[in-house]
């Protein structure tokens, strides 16, 4: 049996060696005759990250790699190790020891009996993570949940180990802005969820900026709602009841009681607000565009400069 270990790493220098001592750890943890491959995917590392990784694969054969010609982001690097794993199941970790690699043994046992598809795990705390980051993130899973008919667990982490038959289905699915949380859900197989404390980095700082979060929660809710446009088209109908409303005040004003049309300064007031309100939905509608901009000219997800996957070294997109 073949576990393949899918690590996407982004400036990790720091934190690659100490990760795949823990990985060393492993097999005496598991059942004896299973073998272990564990994927790197430098997807684009601007320091010494991938020098280190070609390190410990000249030392040893279960190193992998996939290197990137640039950074694309961790979901095509998470993606590309999907499509470059040949292990009857699949684990997709990140490096910074966040997630403990030491539940691996105990995913295991659990898919193996048959049961689950999918061994997943989730936070029980966002302990020494900033409040607003905190609070915007409990906002965003209440708000996907609710709209959308894809269910995310609060405090779900990208940290699971998947069947063969499991991550085939997901590859199956060929959309190019990819929210993997919410394909992992999509899929429908039967999860396990283990729980977990949070852990801080090994060493170094997230990559993961307020803002890229922010645009990452966004990629999720558009990926997987059409809610966004159908709140667009209440309000424009809402907004043309309310504007016959308002003219029929003024008409009848002008009728019986022939007041001259007053208070330009609401009436400005009222112009921005309606301005306003159509530069978000245009906006709504526009990132729906953008999308299907995006896939309809089916780029790569990623470039592949460099692999050491296969018998010879690949150069070539995926």
């Amino acid at each position: 049996m073949k576990i393949s270990i899918i690590v996407p790493c982004y400036n990790e220098e720091s934190n690659v060696r100490a990760f795949y001592n823990e990985i060393l750890m492993l097999p005496e943890k598991l059942p004896e005759g299973t073998e272990l491959e564990l994927i790197f995917v430098n997807d684009g590392s601007r320091d010494k990250t991938m020098e280190i990784i070609k390190e410990l694969a000249r030392s040893d054969s279960m190193v992998k790699y996939i290197d990137f010609s640039r950074n694309f982001g961790k979901e095509a690097a998470m993606l590309a190790g999907l499509e470059h794993a040949g292990g009857d199941y699949i684990v997709v970790i990140d490096a910074d020891l966040q997630d403990p690699p030491s539940l691996i043994p105990e995913m295991y046992n659990i898919i193996r009996n048959g049961d689950y598809e999918r061994v997943a795990t989730r936070r029980v705390d966002r302990k020494g993570e900033p409040p607003i980051r905190s609070f915007f993130a409990r906002m965003f899973y209440k708000l996907i949940n609710k709209i959308s008919d894809v269910k995310i667990v609060d405090g779900a982490r990208d940290f699971s180990m998947m069947s063969r038959k499991m991550v085939d289905s997901v590859l199956s699915l060929k959309e190019k802005n990819r929210f993997s949380k919410g394909l992992f859900e999509w899929a429908g197989y039967k999860t396990k969820w283990l729980e977990f404390k949070n852990h801080s980095r090994n060493a170094g700082s997230s990559k993961w900026s307020f803002w890229k979060l922010f645009s990452y929660s966004i990629e999720g809710i558009v990926s997987f709602s059409s809610y966004p446009l159908v709140l667009s088209a209440i309000l424009g109908v809402i907004l043309c009841f309310v504007s016959l409303f308002f003219v029929a005040v003024i008409v009848i004003r002008k009728i019986f009681f022939g007041d001259p049309v007053a208070g330009w300064a609401s009436t400005i007031s009222v112009i921005l607000f309606v301005s306003g309100l159509q530069q978000l939905m245009i906006g709504i509608i526009g990132s729906y565009l953008a999308r299907i901009f995006i896939e309809i000219k089916d780029r790569p997800s990623y470039v592949v400069l460099e692999t050491n996957i296969g018998s010879e070294t690949k150069q070539d997109n995926a």
